[in-house]
């Protein structure tokens, strides 16, 4: 039952940072320090992506009609929008899947410690307070997935790639470059949803491979429970964002970055 209970509470963590441009990779490393999972590390390793799975299935279901080309309730050119939003995600999630791909090892031995976190959350949330600052009464040029081409939706795949770094953010490093580039934040979040949905599934292919498929019931159940209370936590969390950004920026996320970070490294520095 205690390991139950971390992993509810990992669930939570997870479904609430995963789309809230604070990093879920870094706060589950963070949250690890406090609430370690008594399990093999090749199990821990391999949890701490696959609970995404959760999380990327939140997406599926609420944005599940805008995202279906095969919907008998959309025209001809509905359908052809939706294959193009489906051409441009692909297009978004090639730099990263590749990099992730060659480079998951590596980065999981070099960065994966509260020193990458606690900096990359500092970084990226004084970039945040920077870009809004600079984007203050500009509404961007992009406003619907129609307005969106082709090369800007590779560049910002390319600002995908700098989320590998944990503490960056997946959702933070997609969102912040596409309103550098000019998106509205409605669009700069869907999209970086949508870019989620590949990016996560491959991940976590990635990881389940490596694991294995051999779990005992302990492990499987572990992991399940995770995945359900991130899948329900991710719901709130999505629906909260969406209505959030209609009426303000992302800078509270900046400063809550830095904050965060701050603490994490005093807390680290002091009682490590």
């Amino acid at each position: 039952m205690i390991e139950i209970l971390k992993a509810i509470i990992l669930g939570i963590v997870e479904g609430i940072t995963e789309w809230l441009p604070i990093s879920s990779t870094g706060h589950m490393i963070l949250v690890e320090e406090f609430i370690q999972l008594n399990m093999t590390d090749a199990f821990k390793e391999m949890f701490f992506v696959v609970i995404q799975l959760g999380a990327i299935l939140a997406v599926v279901v609420l944005y599940f009609h805008k995202l279906n080309p095969f919907s008998p309730k959309k025209s001809s050119i509905e359908k052809k929008e939706t294959m193009e939003i489906w051409y441009k995600v692909v297009v978004g999630v090639l730099p990263a899947g590749v990099l992730g791909l060659l480079l998951d090892d590596w980065l999981n031995e070099h960065f994966y410690n509260y020193w990458v976190v606690a900096i990359m959350l500092i970084v990226y949330g004084v970039l945040f307070i920077l870009v809004e600052n600079r984007n203050e009464g500009k509404t961007g040029k992009i406003h619907t997935f129609q307005d969106l081409s082709y090369q800007t939706a590779l560049f910002i795949g390319l600002f995908q790639c700098l989320s590998l770094i944990p503490g960056t953010s997946r959702s933070g490093a997609t969102i912040l470059g596409a309103i550098v580039l000019g998106a509205s934040r409605f669009v700069a979040a869907e999209y970086s949803f949508f870019l989620s949905i590949p990016v996560m599934f491959g991940a976590s292919a990635l990881k389940l491979v490596k694991f294995g498929f051999d779990f005992t019931g302990q492990e499987l159940t572990i992991l399940l429970v995770g995945m359900a209370v991130a899948f329900a936590v991710s719901i709130i969390a999505i629906k909260f964002l969406m209505s959030y950004i209609q009426t303000n920026d992302f800078k509270l996320f900046g400063w809550y970055r830095i904050v965060l970070g701050i603490l994490v490294i005093g807390y680290f520095v002091l009682f490590a």
